[in-house]
């Protein structure tokens, strides 16, 4: 299965407590098919003190959200689209909004 969100995407979320809000991909984890937006799905979690945290203490992380809440944002438009997957000529795969703008390139030509 093709998956329409890559690391690094801006990202709309269209379902959930968050819905509306943009961030950007941190994290792709494609076999629980869900990701990690930036600075959305935040959760407190305890730490005990530790080198990296000598402290210890509560810290906020970001909790991961289904992919099929999520959408990419077209750069042109700054909103929300749908992903269509485009093989041209030179064998090359590219990502495009329905709108027909290119979003990225997935894989390169031989």
């Amino acid at each position: 299965m093709a998956l329409h969100i890559k690391k690094n995407d801006m990202v709309q979320i269209i379902a959930g407590d968050y819905k509306g809000a943009t961030g950007r991909v941190l994290r792709l984890m494609p076999r629980e098919k869900k990701v990690i937006v930036q600075g959305h799905n935040l959760a407190k979690k305890h730490v005990k003190p530790s080198q990296r945290n000598p402290q210890g203490g509560r810290i906020t992380v970001e909790q991961p959200i289904h992919i099929s809440n999520v959408l990419p944002v077209n750069s042109k438009t700054s909103r929300a689209t749908r992903v269509k997957y485009r093989i041209k000529d030179d064998g090359s795969k590219h990502r495009i909004c329905l709108d027909g703008s290119e979003i990225s390139v997935i894989r390169k030509s031989k």
